[in-house]
């Protein structure tokens, strides 16, 4: 037996209107998502509780603080039956567009930044390491940006970093090896899954081309052995022109490791663990589909209902985080 509980604007506790409640995230959003029924009346004529968008809510389970939000949705009937969304406050970086240049800044430099002139409050700031020669935006989200310059470190120093918010701060970490914490087993807590596979987005060689056209500078890699086997398939892109040769060819090498892999995504329903969120990292094993060893939690959604509490999970062998990469702005 789970039991939630919610409050809303700092003095309503309104879970004895609560039908369902549904918490969710994914690794390619900033935020997290709280979505709630309710039957918002006591009389059948009038609200029982006055709930207004701009307002905060927070969810727990099992006294467990699990959601800090603002509500943007709020719809109720004529029978009372009503639906709250929430965003945690990471949802600004969404919300807000703009045009701005950076120059010789590492993406945590940025991220701060970007959060200093949006009022946006943060916690801790990971030094990302790459100083990125420059990025002049036009009309970009601030989550664009900051996952712009994610990845174009990534790129040069093979380091991952996310985006998260805890207590109403942003927090910028860096995702290194996820110990696997928890299992996902068919007959004790799976309760369906699904695996598929695929080589639609997948690239066996890379060509990346940096420079003028009269002082064309090109980097190629190509895995021989994947384009025997599914064929050859090139990925282009264009890089810094301030990008010296041996930086061209860490650059492809690095974009062909990423993207000459098959891709494998698995879908599964089971008993909800409030810890088995976006990031995370599981063990999972299906004799039917042949799922089997460490996977990592690319999306998530759990549902608490009757005092249930159970979760859709979608899984992947990679460590897929959102990527942009960079088009200079005119």
């Amino acid at each position: 037996m789970t039991k939630i509980t919610v409050l809303y604007d700092g003095k309503y506790w309104i879970e004895p209107l609560i039908k369902s409640a549904e918490w969710s995230g994914d690794v390619a959003k900033p935020h997290r998502t709280l979505t709630i029924t309710l039957s918002n009346t006591l009389n059948g004529k009038e609200q029982a509780v006055p709930f207004e968008v701009g307002k905060e809510i927070r969810f727990y389970s099992d006294n467990a603080g699990l959601f800090r939000g603002i509500i943007f949705e709020y719809s109720v009937s004529d029978k009372g039956d009503a639906m709250i969304t929430a965003h945690d406050e990471n949802v600004y970086l969404t919300k807000n567009a703009d045009s701005r240049k950076f120059t010789k800044m590492t993406a945590g430099a940025i991220v701060k930044e970007i959060c200093k002139a949006f009022e946006i409050p943060v916690g801790t700031v990971a030094n990302t390491g790459y100083v990125i020669p420059k990025f002049i935006f036009q009309g970009k989200t601030l989550w664009d940006m900051i996952v712009t310059a994610l990845t174009e470190t990534r790129k040069q120093n093979n380091r991952k970093f996310s985006v998260s918010s805890k207590g109403g701060l942003l927090y910028l970490r860096e995702r290194k090896e996820v110990v696997v914490r928890w299992y996902l087993e068919r007959g004790v807590n799976i309760l369906s899954a699904n695996r598929s596979l695929s080589i639609e987005n997948m690239r066996t060689a890379v060509k990346v081309e940096a420079g003028e056209e009269k002082k064309r500078i090109t980097a190629t890699a190509k895995d021989a052995a994947a384009a025997k086997k599914y064929g050859l398939m090139q990925h282009y892109e264009t890089a810094d022109s301030d990008m010296k040769k041996s930086q061209l060819d860490q650059l492809a090498s690095q974009r062909l490791r990423e993207l000459s892999k098959v891709g494998e995504e698995i879908t599964v329903e089971a008993l909800g663990n409030v810890e088995v969120v976006a990031g995370a990292a599981v063990y999972a094993f299906e004799s039917m589909t042949k799922t089997a060893g460490g996977y990592y939690v690319t999306a998530d959604k759990h549902t608490f209902e009757d005092g249930a509490h159970r979760m859709d999970v979608t899984l992947s062998k990679t460590d897929d985080l959102p990527e942009i990469n960079y088009e200079e702005a005119a």
